[in-house]
């Protein structure tokens, strides 16, 4: 390895890093393509002692920089001697970093790695992989939002043991793309939407996943946990040395029942109030072992009329976001086929899907894409995931969108 110290002041915030960052040692910091969104992540590596490096040897991009500089110095007419003396710094590596689409993910690996992180709360480095966690679905939900919302939607109705990790992530997810696209929040809301929509069960993350798939009826101490981890998800945040106010008070509210306009709350509560409607529509979705889930207008109905029976401001802001039918879910058409949502349509009620089952009642061999806008194809009826019969592949499904 060729390890070169970077200047810190040259990486840039919110772009793909263009090779891997190291300690002077060489241990691996960050691959290439992570994306640092803060300040606080070089910060938490430079204080513990570490002197942030790159391998120039092994960066794709290093002959060509270097080209760019040798071009730039004849155009200046600089003598041969510095001409020849030219070396490449990182800095010229990072100016030449360009906005990339992330690629998309091992979705069952994210899964497990997020329910590893929800899990180990105590562990010394939580919120740096909190953090890493955070800038990975936002750059997912910026740049692949169909997919993520298919994917994380599958997840939680096929992998119960890992409910509570998947759950997080997805009302993370739904609260970003109505933050963003309907509420028109500013950008840097996000990120204490993101984390404390990932941190709101923290408390009670093992039990969440004990109830997927638990059969018997609640104890009274699982009752207890249950309403008081919010509180309890507040403390341990607290403990860890969260200090951002808004991310502490909307993780303590997120249960609260508040109706009434938005723009009458704090920005936290406006926050938490998100986070409770996305919680209670998504949680409806999914299913459990113990019962079906329920039809998809019976839990828009629930999300978008508040406890007064109004029109409820961030519940509506999730339906026209995610759509009355997200990708993800299956619905049954007028033409009789089976399928399932892959893509938001044009409004809320005309996605685009795949059929899984034909009219005959067999499964498809290849997949057809419909657009139910058009009448012959028409959404007739919701299906629970359960009651179809045909095993879907995360991965061909994805490849369509």
């Amino acid at each position: 390895m060729n390890l070169v110290p970077v200047d810190i002041a040259t990486i840039r915030m919110g772009q793909p890093l263009p090779f891997e960052l190291r300690t002077e040692r060489g241990v691996l910091l960050a691959q290439r393509g992570y994306v640092i969104h803060s300040r606080d992540e070089i910060t938490y590596w430079t204080s513990r002692g570490m002197t942030l490096c790159v391998d120039m040897d092994a960066s794709d991009d290093r002959q060509r920089a270097y080209v760019g500089k040798l071009h730039n110095m004849l155009r200046s007419e600089r003598t041969l001697g510095e001409i020849q003396n030219v070396q490449i710094a990182p800095e010229d590596l990072f100016s030449r970093a360009r906005p990339e689409k992330p690629p998309r993910p091992d979705w069952l690996e994210l899964q497990a790695r997020a329910h590893a992180l929800l899990r180990d709360v105590g562990s010394e480095n939580f919120l740096l992989r909190l953090d890493r966690l955070y800038a990975e679905l936002r750059e997912l939900v910026q740049h692949h939002p169909d997919a993520t919302l298919f994917a994380l939607i599958h997840l939680s109705a096929t992998e119960l043991r890992m409910y509570s990790a998947t759950h997080a992530m997805l009302v993370y997810v739904v609260c970003s793309l109505a933050a963003r696209d309907v509420l028109q929040w500013p950008e840097e809301l996000d990120e204490t939407l993101g984390k404390a929509a990932l941190t709101m069960n923290i408390s009670m993350t093992a039990l969440q996943d004990q109830l997927a798939v638990q059969t018997q009826a609640l104890t009274s101490e699982q009752i207890d946990a249950i309403e008081r981890h919010a509180q309890r998800s507040f403390a341990s945040l607290l403990e860890l040395g969260v200090t951002d106010e808004r991310w502490l008070l909307a993780v303590r509210h997120h249960h609260d029942r508040a109706p009434g306009p938005l723009a009458d709350k704090k920005p936290a509560l406006r926050i938490a109030r998100l986070i409770q409607r996305a919680d209670m529509f998504t949680s409806r979705l999914a299913p459990r072992v113990s019962r079906t889930p329920m039809s998809t207008s019976a839990a828009m109905q629930g999300c978008y009329f508040d406890e007064e029976h109004q029109v409820d401001d961030a519940g509506a802001a999730l339906i026209k976001a995610v759509g009355v039918y997200s990708p993800g879910l299956y619905v049954r058409l007028a033409s009789n086929e089976l399928a399932v949502v892959i893509q938001r349509g044009k409004n809320t009620s005309t996605p685009k899907v795949a059929v899984v089952v034909n009219r005959a009642g067999m499964p498809t061999g290849e997949m057809i894409i419909r657009d139910t806008g058009l009448p012959g194809y028409k959404i007739t009826a919701s299906v629970p995931q359960r009651d179809v019969k045909v095993q879907v592949s995360l991965d061909r499904v994805l490849a369509l969108i």
